[in-house]
């Protein structure tokens, strides 16, 4: 992720979807180390984005360094998986993708925590706590100390016990009929009449979310249930790299 900054990536998506359109279909315990470390590269991604903003170390870390330290837990997960055990499991697929979630949450976990070590609390967030708290261990701490920083206040993990401070996030909502409105001109500027209905019927931009099936029966498109879907998500995903094709970083990719 190091040379994917935030203005590249876009490119490292397209980089990634084209190397995971290359990869063979194979049983699981069939692919190389670097194949499976590509192939769940979307799932630590996934699980990256997950983790509330007020968790990412109150705006030192971006979503890319959260996404690269998963990745880093994502390498070590799979350095210990045992397929001997594994393949005992009734379904392959959830064990192993139980088994890395686990570990790259706990990663990335672990690192923001060691991040927030070098952000100084505000004085008037300490008068705050002071005030409020009534966990011994907190004003203990706050007694013997003029200067706090985050990392003071030692956050639960995956080995360790002990007490979380959590500082309220403030950043405001975003907009969400204006983020609306803004997603339906792109469709209109870029898509096709049938791209920028399934965009707006699937994510509901000016209606209630519509399933496969149902935008199916809108748009007139015949076929069996799995076959409907199949066809409703290739639209779909022609239509959202057409979006990404027609526009720069700062103004899709997290959004849709």
């Amino acid at each position: 992720m190091k040379k994917y900054n935030i203005s590249n990536y876009v490119r490292y998506q397209k980089d990634l979807k084209r190397t995971l359109n290359n990869l063979p279909g194979l049983f699981w315990d069939e692919y190389t180390r670097d194949q499976l470390i590509t192939k769940f590269m979307p799932l630590t991604e996934n699980l990256a984005r997950k983790f509330a903003t007020s968790h990412q170390a109150i705006g030192v870390l971006t979503i890319n360094d959260l996404i690269q330290s998963g990745h880093v837990g994502l390498i070590n997960a799979i350095d210990k998986i045992d397929w001997v055990v594994l393949n005992e499991s009734k379904n392959v697929e959830q064990t192993l993708k139980s088994f890395l979630s686990k570990r790259i949450k706990g990663t990335i976990r672990r690192y923001i925590n060691h991040n927030m070590g070098d952000i100084k609390v505000p004085e008037w967030k300490i008068t705050e706590i002071r005030k409020g708290s009534k966990d011994p261990a907190v004003n203990s701490l706050i007694s013997k100390s003029k200067s706090l920083y985050i990392g003071d206040f030692k956050a639960n993990n995956d080995s360790e016990s002990g007490f979380e401070l959590e500082i309220p996030d403030d950043s405001k909502e975003y907009n969400i009929d204006f983020l609306n409105e803004y997603l339906l001109a792109l469709t209109k500027k870029y898509l096709t009449d049938r791209e920028r209905e399934v965009i707006r019927l699937s994510y509901g931009l000016d209606c209630n979310k519509h399933d496969a099936v149902e935008i199916c029966e809108i748009l007139g498109i015949d076929g069996s249930y799995k076959k409907k879907g199949v066809r409703i998500s290739e639209i779909k995903r022609k239509a959202i790299d057409k979006l990404i094709d027609k526009t720069n970083d700062t103004q899709l990719p997290d959004l849709l």
